[in-house]
């Protein structure tokens, strides 16, 4: 068995476990300062609408032996800065020059003035002109989009667990989103809707992971409140420690070829929609690892504490631990069986231990 696989195996059994649960608060402050570092990007210096998005005119010359930066420099000299211009290099050698307020009517003068700049034929300049109403509408329809999937995550996840896993699942896709955002403002690429795509994509991924520690989560702490050994916060622990090395293998198994995507595609091929769904899918897919480990599973876990039974079982499981450290035999027939596991871990686990060494449940 590989390293990873003894560790995986070792954290499942709870012969080793990290204390996610139990420092929560350093995670959150972590989650906190980065999602407000990205969000402080989408102020400054804020969101690139691809022209799909703002309206405007796309022109895309030949290959040329002039740079990105170049050719924004020679464009906007030529428009007289007039119009915001975004150039970049295509993998054919050519430039993709994107100019704001273009329309139908100043397309041709806005083409010649272009290819005069770059120094290139305007009728080798192929124009490409979206209208301002146009992109509005495509806004429109990928935030309704969006907001439709986060509603009916909400139910699912209500439906299929509890309303506590469904806010504590929003959260961490509020988390996912902020960062992949922040992230594209920062860096600068345009929002195409290839970027709309990355973002549903990550979405879904992130809330598959979430949904996996959860289904964890809930068949673990099946029963819990009937035992007295175990908190709700240990048992979320130790269940998240069970799903770990799943959740980091799922992870990286997915980053590898999406980096691939990002760091050779889009560096080989030029930048274009490869580059605006590589990033997305890259940012969104660490942030959800992120998120369903760090976040998720720790926020369902103050939420329950809260309850009244919740808070019923710490004081069962506090009075006896103090019952424990006096020396007095506490250990009542379902507790015995319990000594490693919580609840409904041990409703299994303890099964096969117990048929291993010939003893009878």
């Amino acid at each position: 068995m590989s390293r990873l696989g003894s560790m995986g195996a070792r954290l499942y059994r709870g012969e080793v476990s990290f204390d996610f649960v139990g420092k929560r608060k350093i995670f959150y402050g972590i989650a906190v300062l980065i999602t407000v570092l990205a969000a402080v990007g989408l102020f400054k210096p804020g969101l690139h609408y691809g022209i799909e998005f703002s309206g405007g005119g796309v022109f895309t010359t030949p290959a040329t032996s002039i740079s990105a930066s170049e050719g924004k420099t020679l464009t906007e000299k030529a428009l007289q800065g007039e119009h915001e211009v975004i150039v970049q290099k295509l993998g054919t050698g050519g430039l993709r020059i994107q100019v704001s307020d273009v329309d139908a009517g100043n397309a041709e003068e806005i083409k010649n003035k272009v290819a005069d700049g770059v120094d290139i034929a305007p009728d080798k300049v192929d124009p490409q002109v979206v209208g301002a109403s146009w992109g509005e509408q495509i806004s429109q329809k990928a935030l309704t989009g969006l907001g439709i999937f986060m509603v009916l995550v909400v139910v699912y996840l209500a439906i299929a667990f509890e309303w506590r896993m469904a806010v504590a699942a929003l959260a961490a896709l509020v988390h996912d989103l902020t960062i992949t955002i922040g992230v594209y403002a920062l860096v600068g690429f345009e929002v195409t809707p290839g970027t709309v795509i990355g973002l549903l994509t990550i979405l879904g991924y992130s809330l598959y992971d979430t949904v996996v520690v959860f289904d964890g989560l809930k068949e673990t702490t099946r029963g819990i409140t009937k035992q007295a050994r175990w908190t709700y916060s240990e048992a979320a622990n130790h269940s998240l420690n069970q799903t770990l090395v799943r959740s980091i293998n799922t992870t990286v198994v997915a980053l590898l070829p999406v980096g691939a995507l990002l760091f050779i595609g889009g560096g080989l091929l030029g930048a274009g929609m490869l580059n605006d769904i590589a990033l997305s899918l890259f940012v969104g897919l660490a942030a959800g690892a992120y998120s369903s480990i760090f976040l998720a599973t720790p926020m369902v876990a103050d939420l329950k504490e809260r309850t009244p039974e919740m808070r019923a079982l710490a004081k069962r499981v506090a009075a006896r631990r103090a019952a424990e450290a006096r020396g007095e035999n506490v250990a009542g027939p379902r507790d015995a069986a319990e000594d490693d596991q919580p609840a409904g871990a041990a409703a299994g686990d303890h099964g096969d231990r117990d048929r291993a060494s010939g003893k009878r449940r």
